[in-house]
């Protein structure tokens, strides 16, 4: 175990229906190393686990073999309650299909995860509203999601990724639903966000996505490859 790692995995491996003929070994023995306030993009394409990696490191899903400790707890040795207070306190989500609460105006969606958290009532709303005022949303407040676009749907759900204030931060294919100029917008308040002290974990099949983080690996058959340092 490495004290200096949020992110740790060792020989991790995921198979689906083990011994029969329909198995299929999404993980092989991946290790990944990713220290705090790094912004590390996983890319690959469709079937190459690389959402099967993104899961097990979110605790929503188990290995079939292999380590993994995130910021140095080893997540095997945690019950389901320990769990699910890990996810809350250390991981933040952003998904591609932004999974809004379509009734819910932008506030109350950013609101959901203060509640999990046993946050007082009365401080829920003023700190959802900080928060989707630093992602540039804090005059949109009061809109559901059908009254705004993509971009402002997705900066909404980063806004309900950070409400817990977790040190990292796990987005998945996070621009897939945009258009190229908002996907810009949205990479760059990830940049910030890094520079804010938050690890980003950004899943991609897009390698001009992946350019923006530090570094990049690549996975391949459900094998973790190392693409180096990017500008």
């Amino acid at each position: 175990m490495n004290p200096a790692l949020v992110i740790e995995t060792q020989a991790l491996s995921k198979v689906y229906h083990p011994g029969s003929e329909a198995e299929v070994v999404a993980l092989n023995k991946v290790d990944l190393k990713i220290g705090p306030g790094e912004f590390v993009a996983i890319m690959g394409p469709s079937g190459s686990g690389k959402s099967t990696l993104m899961n097990l490191i979110g605790c929503l899903d188990q290995p079939t073999a292999g380590r993994y400790l995130c910021d140095g707890v080893d997540v095997a040795t945690l019950d389901r309650e320990a769990l699910a207070k890990l996810r809350l306190q250390k991981l933040g989500f952003v998904f591609q299909g932004f999974n809004l609460l379509s009734r819910m105006d932008a506030v109350h969606n950013v609101m959901m995860p203060l509640a999990y958290a046993g946050v007082p009532l009365a401080e829920r709303e003023p700190l959802a509203r900080a928060a989707l005022e630093a992602v540039g949303l804090g005059g949109r407040a009061n809109h559901i999601p059908g009254e705004l676009s993509g971009g402002q749907q997705q900066r909404v759900a980063i806004a309900r990724a950070l409400i817990n204030k977790p040190p990292i931060i796990l987005a998945d294919e996070p621009t897939g639903a945009l258009d190229s100029k908002t996907g810009e917008e949205i990479l760059a308040l990830f940049k910030r966000l890094k520079t804010e002290g938050h690890t980003i974990v950004l899943i991609t099949h897009d390698a001009h996505v992946a350019e923006h983080a530090d570094r990049t690996c690549v996975m391949r058959d459900g094998e973790l490859h190392e693409a180096g340092a990017s500008a």
